[in-house]
């Protein structure tokens, strides 16, 4: 069998390696891959091949076939022919596969192959059909079945296309742009010069696009894309082959234009004539730069300012205009003279980029009538590339003019400090307070003092001279310190008030005696030795340190010398009681008195006698602390110890009174006759005649008034 196109009909072969060697060396026709016959076998590597003679054999070749055929005719594919086939109508050509019966038919006689459909490449590019030459009469294959295929050959019938468009990009603001060096003489020349340099690799790159082509790469130049600009020039180039977008006019400020939209086409065939095309757009936006400074509208500003404007409150406002955006337009302002920088400060809102100017002095009018500011504004994000440009700042001068306003009093000092000594009498003088109108009019003060924060119990003040004196007596240990608040006002206009305040220290006088701090008893042990220090103690003193804490002792005169205690002053306003004998007891005398005399440091010196209570106790052995043992605490209570034998004797017999009484009345309590038949039992039966008398002293009856005596239905024994 042979197989033949319609662009070049191959004669009847008789050897299959013939056409094996022939189809091969085909231009743009790639050797198929086939399925060796019955007559083939396959070659392993490294293995020569070896040709047999076959039998009988299929001539076959690739088919093609052209896409898109529009004519009304089925369009001719090619021939199947086996070397079987005498002419004579005896074989039969099979096709079956891929579209065979419906898109490729046969004639099974001749075995032409047609395409009954209009083919579209890009949906399928081949088809792999199967054919087979069978005898007409007797219906057996004459040939083993063989592969072959139908490749759709391409035609320009897809434009390229740009899937992702529209597009967005973006280029700062002034991109450099190559600078080409060359001399125009004609129109001619200056076109030559475009098509050789329009999107070359001079400027900013900018963004890249890619057109897709459905048509055969492989095949022609269907899908050879070409890039060309439509619309955006002069500001912008596209590269041919590339497609990358690139600033093509110097210097574009983005401040006179921001976007663009940059139409680019794509043209397949290489851009030749009748190539098809496609185009998408590209909006491009100047991203901004630092390269305007910023600017003062003016260079003279004027500021009214009341010279009762609030320290560190804002007075006024100033801007300096950028035309850049964002970071690129933030700016800081500064005042650069020493004298209007002393009294005003100045910061930027970052929102607004406005120099907000505040106190940093109170203002007086009666001082300073007006100040000059020379403020600058100076760009603080620099781009070294456009330091060309000049400096990127600006000055501006402000005048301010301080506005006189009727202002409230004004004390000579902030707060005052004042003190008294305690116990002075009412009406002393405690300190005054001083306060002026700082106005030109220097109107009269008057002073009183606020009531409603502390009350008026313990001061008053001269309404006219700001004197404050006592009201009442002052105790230092109540209440050491006292706070008012004095207020001034105009007589002219009372309304305008100024507060001070105002602190009075009550001064110590010694007027409180000291006393001992010892309240509880001081614990003597029956073993102590003559000349021990028993316990130390001191005073305490609602005086103030200076008429206070220097403490002497010292046992009272006037009374006789105590035998059994002395006292010991350490002279660190402490002393120590000290024991004259050498042992105690308890049970002689447990309690003991000891009368102390205390004198301060004070002046006039002050003194008090305190009694110390001393108990005689039995301490604990290898104990630091000194305490009674249990019987000391019982002994307090007024009892000796014999007593307390005897407590503990009547309670005992009242305890065994107690159980006994119970046991009597628990007895009582029990029948004398348990039951009848105990009784029973105990009844001796005997025939004997009594004896009378006498038989009365034969018989014991106890056994019979106490059952329990003897055992049950025991035989008692008669006296006979």
């Amino acid at each position: 069998m042979r197989i033949t196109s319609p662009s070049c009909l191959c004669p009847f072969l008789v050897c299959l390696c013939f056409f094996q060697r022939g189809y091969s060396s085909a231009p743009h026709r790639p050797p198929p891959a086939r399925t060796p016959g019955k007559n083939q076998t396959g070659l392993r590597e490294g293995e020569t091949e070896v040709h047999h003679r076959p039998k009988r054999g299929w001539i076959w070749n690739q088919f093609f076939v052209l896409e898109e055929h529009i004519g009304t005719e089925a369009q001719y594919v090619g021939k199947l022919h086996s070397n079987s086939d005498k002419g004579d109508g005896s074989v039969r050509y099979i096709l079956t596969g891929e579209g065979a019966g419906n898109i490729f038919i046969i004639d099974e006689v001749t075995g032409d192959i047609h395409a009954t459909k209009s083919l579209d490449r890009e949906k399928k590019a081949h088809y792999v059909l199967h054919a087979q030459a069978i005898d007409r009469h007797t219906g057996k294959p004459l040939e083993p079945e063989s592969e072959f295929i139908i490749k759709v050959q391409d035609i320009n019938d897809n434009a390229p296309k740009f899937p992702d468009g529209p597009f967005v990009a973006s280029v700062p603001e002034m991109s450099e742009v190559g600078v080409w060096l060359c001399i125009i003489q004609t129109v001619w020349d200056w076109i030559l010069w475009m098509k050789l340099h329009n999107g070359g690799d001079q400027g900013t790159s900018v963004f890249q696009v890619t057109a897709s082509d459905a048509d055969d790469p492989t095949y022609g130049n269907s899908a050879r894309v070409v890039y060309s600009i439509l619309q955006g020039q002069p500001y912008f180039s596209v590269d041919p082959k590339t497609g990358v977008i690139r600033t093509a006019l110097a210097n574009m400020d983005r401040e006179a234009r921001e976007h663009y939209a940059v139409v680019i086409q794509a043209k397949d065939m290489a851009g030749q004539v009748g190539g098809l095309s496609g185009s998408t757009t590209i909006n491009i936006t100047l991203m901004d730069v630092n390269d305007n400074p910023p600017k003062f509208p003016q260079k003279n500003y004027q500021l009214y300012v009341p010279e009762s404007a609030q320290v560190g409150k804002p007075v006024g406002k100033i801007k300096a205009n950028d035309e850049d955006l964002g970071m690129n337009a933030e700016m800081k302002y500064s005042i650069t003279n020493a004298d209007g920088a002393s009294v005003f400060s100045i910061s930027t809102d970052r929102e607004t980029r406005e120099g907000v100017i505040s106190l940093r002095k109170p203002l007086n009018y009666e001082k300073k009538k007006t100040y000059a500011l020379h403020i600058e504004g100076v760009n603080t994000h620099l781009d070294p590339r456009f330091s060309y440009l000049g400096p990127f700042k600006d000055s501006a001068t402000l005048k301010i003019t301080v506005g006189d306003v009727d202002e409230a009093p004004v004390f000579s000092m902030d707060y005052y400090i004042m003190d008294v000594y305690e116990n002075a009498q009412v009406g002393t003088e405690v300190g005054a307070v001083t306060a002026r109108d700082p106005d030109s009019t220097n109107s009269a003060i008057r002073y009183f003092i606020d009531r409603s924060l502390h009350g008026d119990v313990y001061f008053n003040i001269d309404a006219n001279t700001g004197t404050v004196k006592t009201k009442q007596v002052l105790d230092r240990e109540d209440l050491a310190w006292h706070n008012i608040t004095v207020i001034a006002s105009e007589v002219d206009n009372p309304s305008l008030l100024r507060h001070v305040p105002v602190t009075v220290q009550v001064l110590d006088v010694n007027d409180n005696p000291p006393k001992l701090a010892t309240e509880s008893e001081v614990i003597v042990c029956e073993s102590t030795r003559a000349g021990q220090v028993i316990q130390t103690i001191t005073a305490v003193d609602k005086d103030d340190f200076a008429n206070g804490p220097r403490f002497s002792f010292a046992l009272p005169q006037d009374i006789p010398v105590n035998p059994n205690f002395t006292l010991k002053d350490n002279e660190d306003s402490t002393a120590g009681i000290v024991s004259r004998r050498r042992r105690f007891s308890q049970a002689l005398q447990d309690l003991y008195e000891l009368p102390v005399v205390v004198w301060d440091g004070g002046e006039p010196e002050l003194s008090s006698t305190g009694t110390l209570t001393l108990r005689v106790c039995v301490c604990q052995r290898g104990s630091r602390v000194r305490a009674c043992q249990p019987e000391a605490f019982l002994s307090s209570a007024g009892l000796s110890t014999g007593a307390l034998i005897a407590i503990l004797l009547c309670i005992v017999i009242l305890l065994v009174i107690v159980v006994l009484f119970i046991t009597l009345r628990r007895s009582k309590k029990e029948p004398l006759i348990i039951s009848e038949e105990d009784v029973r039992e105990n009844v001796v039966a005997y025939d004997d005649e009594g004896g009378g008398e006498e038989d009365t002293e034969a018989f014991d009856i106890l056994a019979l008034r106490n059952p329990a005596g003897g055992g049950r239905g025991t035989q008692v024994p008669t006296g006979r």
